[in-house]
């Protein structure tokens, strides 16, 4: 029977465990003597947190329903950093009810709602980033300068909260090492103020942004740990220090198979249709312009290649996820096309617009996920 008469099927996305177990030890031995909390936002499929908490992983949460996810799976509250600089009252109360005891804030009424729902938290100033581009932007919306930081530290005290560490983002995707040098300038500028008004922190979140590989070259790890290891030598005084990475924990652990359903040339262009698009699954092509680049392959393998406009199955035409992708030249309906570096990002930010399916999750391990449909279920 011809593939195109098939019943359809959802995107599947699959997760290699393997991989994501080698990239946290990869990241915790280039990032020595820094406590990695992993940002469940990126991917909070139960089998990645069983993984990385049995592995020794900590977390950072955005919301009370994050923190259920990770006490059934016996994380401890008390290592999660409530990172969201803004929160709901009652999820701050449901947080640090349940143990967690560190919260970031970046403006006196989220001091207020801490107060009253976390009494004697200790708390962690969000600071602007230095605005460096990075391959996903994601910062302008939270955080403040160096002297409104100090003087939000000294309301915190007067409130009864405890300062306890600042915090930054320099963006996700991050490409450029030396993007963590200003940031750690500006914490190191708010250590000394707060030091002459005997307040002195414990702990600096260096945040997230350590990429993964897609089609673009990616620095080593160890060139990051060289800059964030100078800024942390030039604060005024020691202080633990605390990361938060998503994308490179698993993101290229993910394959997203999909499927096509339907070609088309349009004004000279070729354009194959899949089933998965920005909306049930790959909306960071939204976020980027179109600029995220996944790699990508074909079940065809032809050796003649054309070039395609990968676009979503939606009616909607700002659905397309890359431009001029190389591709079997003689694609078609009910072919499969893979989507590599899909770990992150993808299920998460899926809907259902317009009736389509969001991508099935399998989680496997050892085997190579780009060879076999033959994996073994880890669950």
């Amino acid at each position: 029977m011809d593939r195109r008469d098939d019943p359809p099927s959802a995107p599947e996305l699959v997760i290699d465990l393997d991989n994501v177990a080698e990239a946290y030890r990869s990241l915790t031995t280039n990032l020595p003597a820094v406590n990695v909390h992993y940002a469940m936002k990126c991917n909070p499929h139960p089998e990645i947190l069983a993984l990385l908490h049995a592995l020794g992983c900590r977390f950072e949460i955005a919301s009370a329903a994050e923190l259920d996810a990770l006490v059934a799976i016996g994380a401890d509250p008390a290592q999660v950093l409530s990172s969201n600089p803004v929160k709901p009252p009652a999820h701050i109360a449901r947080q640090h009810a349940a143990g967690v005891w560190r919260f970031a804030f970046d403006s006196e009424d989220e001091l207020d709602k801490l107060a009253a729902a976390a009494p004697g938290a200790a708390v962690v100033v969000r600071l602007a980033a230095h605005q460096i581009r990075s391959g996903v932007p994601s910062e302008g919306k939270f955080g403040v300068d160096g002297d409104t930081a100090v003087a939000l530290m000294l309301a915190a005290r007067e409130r009864g909260l405890h300062p306890y560490g600042a915090a930054f983002h320099v963006g996700s995707q991050m490409l450029l090492p030396h993007a963590w040098r200003a940031p750690l300038r500006a914490v190191g500028y708010v250590m000394s103020k707060l030091a002459a008004e005997d307040v002195f922190l414990h702990m600096v979140n260096l945040g997230g942004g350590f990429p993964a590989r897609y089609t673009a070259k990616t620095p080593p790890i160890a060139d990051y740990w060289a800059a964030i290891s100078a800024g942390l030598a030039q604060l005024p005084y020691p202080v633990a220090a605390a990361c938060e990475p998503g994308r490179a924990l698993v993101a290229e652990a993910g394959r997203l198979r999909a499927t096509v359903i339907g070609t088309a040339v349009r004004g000279g262009r070729r354009w194959a249709h899949l089933d998965v698009g920005a909306f049930n699954g790959l909306m960071e092509s939204l976020e980027t312009g179109n600029q995220l680049r996944f790699p990508v392959s074909d079940s065809r393998g032809s050796a003649a290649r054309d070039r395609f406009h990968l676009t979503g199955p939606t009616c909607d035409s700002q659905d397309t996820i890359m431009f001029d992708v190389e591709l079997s030249a003689d694609l078609r309906t009910g072919d499969e096309v893979y989507l590599g570096t899909a770990g992150a990002y993808t299920t998460v930010y899926a809907s259902r617009f317009n009736g389509f399916d969001a991508p099935v999750v399998r989680c496997v391990t050892g085997v190579a996920i780009e060879t076999s449909d033959d994996a073994a279920y880890c669950g």
